[in-house]
């Protein structure tokens, strides 16, 4: 048994979505703001605690119809009631389907949507809504015509008087009165779902099925027994040693009286309390332990005995408070998590001999961090199989929970790239590290992990990757929501492009997961480059979170898949690369009307989907594929521009490039001409020199380019005096210019767009 998929509806900005779980691990990646933090709450919300609901996780664009329920219900007359199916449409809810084998059902027996269902998904939907609609009908009406009452009595008195109020009486409308009174009015119920009814995500957006009309709860809480869910926060707030609060006197006593909720001492504490403790359940092996415990006590009571005598006498010979004579007497209460609950309970040996140690809040947050997580992993794991002495407080039938569900936010907080790999790597491995698990099928354990880590998405496999894409408000009426793609559905079976993919991001990184537009750059020289473009041109770009893959334009179409699905906003920046149209189609320097083809894949394939470079060259050629109104993909290559050499004495010739190199240097003649440096740079100042047209210029760099170092060459140029006055070539220009556009036009989710700066033909703002 495990969890197949969740379907989230109407929880702040999850619209409606649908969540893949695997088997065993799942990675929620995304952008900032993409939903990961939402989906997290709501499973949070819905499975761990109930009672954390407020009016801030409805969607915000479903409190117009909130208000608009309110104000009907105002309208109304005593004949009419309130119905339940008006509020349908707005309340948040989360359906959690479940795959369930055929000998499992006796487990989910109050689950069954029918008596004839034989295995396979079943659904349950947790919804938050009105306890009783009726009360919350009249509590409101009863609330907002005493406010409207007091409201025209206090005017009244005020005209009579002179002047006027224009103070607002609680509650405005349903959404100020349930800010007060949801809990009193909402919970959470349960419902069976039918799985015929189950129906697949239309463009990333779930299909949620409507309940019939007065479908029952179940009663109590459907998973109980069924499912143990853990959650690990992201807010973790470790003690510093330097800081202020967490320091103790040098008799081990704290100096504050807010003691952190996050040291190991204390999850030792809890561990100790739940699994070891020898006074609780005692059994043979816990006799020593006790009778050294009562030992000790005794002797220290018989001690504290001979030093109170002398202040216990004289406060008898006050005679006090009458004829009884006041008889004091001290004992203690031994008990062993005493010894763990200050604050050098543990320590670090920072020595192998053991003999130099200090407290834990000394060592670095990320060893802290590490230590917390695993050692929270493993308790949740030990709660859950009833380890020690937890086991005893159960019947002698004691049968775990059939699934084990742990939410982990962010464990990348304060850790090095190697440990936040280490800690995905063995995760899944510690919570399954008991004799009981392992291998074993019947009890199942799904690890969920949310993150911002690109280093953490690496050690993952595409099919445990689901992708939060942001989708901005379309209207003034809406908000901005979140869909959310599934990787393993990216490439369909295990074919070469897929393994090229995971293969070259695994090589590299994989920003592209948590990036709001990616550019895809042919070579070394454009890696390089690209950036300095931007820093120096494109101020909005710069601001903004973008990763650059350098894949060569013969395997850019290789992403295309996950570009698309992800509906990232791309730029490709490739090379023409012409070639002979006939026999070994070998690399030319390019010319119009020569019919002349080009090499590259991506053009062919992808975009524009041109292979003739007098095709390509055509300026009414379309460089943007646009798959819907929030993801296009724009194709950047060179094309002609006007080059004026100083020795030639005629108009600007139109010249074509056929890479980034020699189009930087065709459109900047004057600062090669001048530039000092070797290599590349040195034989470009040459010819220039030497060649008086820019025909023979092109042909001769042609030929350089073949054997040239272009890493090195992008190096020197940075390292030069003046690189900043380096301008953009065009095709790259007018790529970031439509990048540039594209991002402003996104951040109208959270900024209007007539705050945004205009930008101008030459990329400037």
């Amino acid at each position: 048994m495990h969890i197949k998929f969740v379907e989230i509806q109407n929880f702040r900005k999850l619209k409606s979505i649908r969540i893949d779980f695997t088997e065993n691990k799942t990675l929620f990646v995304g952008a900032n703001n993409s939903g990961k933090t939402s989906a997290m709450v709501a499973l949070g919300h819905f499975l761990v605690n109930q009672s954390y609901f407020t009016t801030n996780d409805f969607t915000l664009s479903n409190w117009a119809a909130i208000d608009n329920i309110g104000a009907d219900w105002e309208g109304h007359t005593e004949s009419q009631s309130p119905s339940l199916t008006e509020w349908e449409q707005v309340l948040p809810s989360m359906d959690v389907w479940l795959q369930v084998a055929n000998n499992e059902i006796h487990f989910v027996q109050n689950l069954l949507p029918t008596l004839d269902w034989e295995g396979g998904l079943l659904g349950v939907r947790l919804r938050l809504e009105p306890k009783k609609i009726d009360d919350l009908y009249k509590d409101y009406l009863l609330s907002i015509k005493a406010a409207k009452a007091t409201k025209a009595e206090a005017v009244k008195q005020k005209t009579e008087g002179g002047g006027e109020y224009t103070v607002a009486l609680w509650p405005r409308t349903m959404h100020d009165f349930l800010e007060r009174q949801l809990r009193s009015h909402f919970e959470v119920r349960a419902y069976s779902l039918n799985p015929k009814e189950c129906n697949p995500p239309e463009n990333g957006v779930a299909q949620p099925q409507r309940m019939p009309h007065g479908s029952e709860p179940i009663e109590g809480d459907p998973f109980k027994g069924l499912i143990r869910i853990d959650k690990i926060n992201a807010q973790r707030g470790f003690e510093d040693a330097n800081s202020k609060q967490g320091r103790a006197d040098s008799d081990g006593k704290d100096s504050h009286t807010h003691s952190q909720k996050r040291k190991l001492s204390e999850q030792l504490c809890s561990y100790y309390d739940t699994h070891l403790d020898s006074s609780k359940f005692p059994g043979p092996e816990d006799l020593d332990a006790l009778q050294a415990i009562e030992a000790a006590q005794n002797v220290f009571n018989e001690k504290l005995k001979d030093g109170f005598s002398n202040a216990f006498n004289e406060l008898e010979n006050l005679n006090y408070p009458g004829f009884m004579e006041p008889k004091l007497s001290i004992s203690t209460k031994i008990r062993p998590t005493d010894g763990l609950s200050h604050n050098a309970a543990v320590q670090y040996e920072v020595m192998d001999s053991g003999s130099l140690r200090l407290p834990e809040q000394y060592n670095g947050l990320g060893y802290q961090n590490l230590i917390f997580m695993v050692f929270e992993l493993m308790s949740v794991r030990d709660k859950w199989m009833q380890v020690g002495k937890a086991a005893k407080k159960t019947s002698e039938s004691f049968f775990p929970p059939r699934l084990h569900l742990v939410l982990v936010e962010e464990p990348e907080a304060h850790l090095h790239v190697q440990v936040q790999q280490v800690f995905i790597n063995k995760a899944y491995g510690i919570l399954r590290k008991h004799d009981d698990l392992g291998e074993n099928n019947s009890l199942t354990t799904q690890l969920v992990v949310s993150t911002h880590s690109s280093h953490i998405a690496h050690e993952c496999e595409f099919s445990c990757l689901r992708y939060f894409r942001r989708l901005p408000a379309v209207d003034s009426a809406t908000v901005p929501t979140s869909t959310v793609v599934n990787l393993s559905e990216v490439f369909g079976g295990k074919d070469e492009t897929e393994k090229f993919v995971t293969r070259y991001l695994k090589a590299t990184h994989c920003d592209l997961f948590f990036a709001d537009a990616a550019i895809l750059v042919e070579g070394p020289a454009e890696r390089m480059l690209v950036p300095h473009f931007i820093r120096n041109c494109f101020p909005v770009l710069n601001q903004c979170y973008i990763t650059l893959l350098e894949i060569g334009g013969s395997h850019a179409h290789c992403l295309r898949p996950l570009i698309e699905h992800l509906g990232l906003i791309s730029l490709v920046i490739t090379d023409l690369d012409s070639a002979e149209p006939t026999g070994s189609h070998s690399s030319v320097q390019p010319i119009k009307g020569e019919k002349q083809i080009t090499g590259n894949s991506t053009l062919k394939t992808w975009l524009p989907e041109k292979e003739l470079i007098d095709e390509l060259l055509d300026s009414s050629t379309e460089k943007v594929k646009k798959y819907d109104q929030f993801f296009s993909v724009r194709v950047a290559y060179q094309i002609p521009v006007p080059v004026k050499l100083l020795q030639d004495s005629g108009p600007p010739v139109e010249s074509l490039s056929n890479t980034f190199e020699d189009a930087l240097v065709f459109e900047n003649i004057t600062i090669f001409r001048e530039l000092k440096g070797n290599g590349l740079i040195k034989k470009f100042r040459d010819a220039i020199t030497e060649h008086k047209t820019p025909e023979a210029l092109g042909e001769e760099m042609f030929k350089i380019l073949k054997k040239g170092k272009k890493a090195e060459f992008a190096l020197e140029l940075l390292y030069s005096e003046e690189p900043e006055k380096l301008k953009t070539p065009t095709y790259i220009r007018e790529g970031l210019s439509w990048l540039q556009e594209q991002l402003q036009r996104k951040q109208q989710e959270a900024l209007d767009a007539s705050e945004l700066p205009p930008i101008t033909a030459e990329g400037k703002v």
